[in-house]
């Protein structure tokens, strides 16, 4: 169970912080709510207690964590399947499992994509929406503004082309 002021990740959606737990009635039934601000957006959720271990809601990493994730943004070789359809399905399957090292495989593996060969309208929207799950996660564990974050990205990519 979470606490108010806990810093959790909601995948498919991203990292914010939990502003109150307040017990709301929708369709006549009364549950308890996690009310999770989340920065980028500045948008509020509500998260029902009882399905949050269902939904994949936990703490954000750790600072030694961030470590592993920029090593796996500045890996080359990676892996995709050459169909469309499948690399789509292989990216989404990652996003959906909250796994912060999974997105940013995502992310990397499709900027590099986006570098080579262009990306498809449904990978670029794939691909804005993994950024900024992954953004706001990093932007909460170091405690940075999202142009800081934005910029690490950016010039890890610059070196992707060099």
């Amino acid at each position: 169970m979470f606490s108010i002021g806990d810093k959790v990740v909601y995948p498919m959606h991203g990292a914010g912080i939990i502003e109150a737990i307040e017990e709301k009635e929708i369709l006549g039934r009364k549950k308890k709510y996690y009310i999770m601000n989340m920065p980028i957006g500045e948008m509020k959720v509500m998260i029902p207690l009882d399905n949050s271990d269902q939904i994949g809601l936990r703490e954000v990493i750790d600072r030694q964590s961030v470590k592993k994730v920029f090593q796996i943004l500045r890996e080359y070789n990676a892996q995709m399947p050459a169909n469309w359809n499948r690399r789509y399905r292989a990216n989404l399957d990652k996003i959906k499992s909250g796994n912060i090292f999974k997105v940013a495989e995502v992310v990397r593996n499709l900027m590099l994509r986006e570098k080579d060969k262009g990306l498809s309208t449904g990978e670029r929207k794939m691909l804005e929406s993994a950024k900024q799950i992954l953004i706001s996660e990093l932007v909460l564990v170091q405690g940075v503004d999202v142009s800081e974050i934005n910029d690490a990205l950016d010039s890890l990519f610059q070196e992707h082309q060099e």
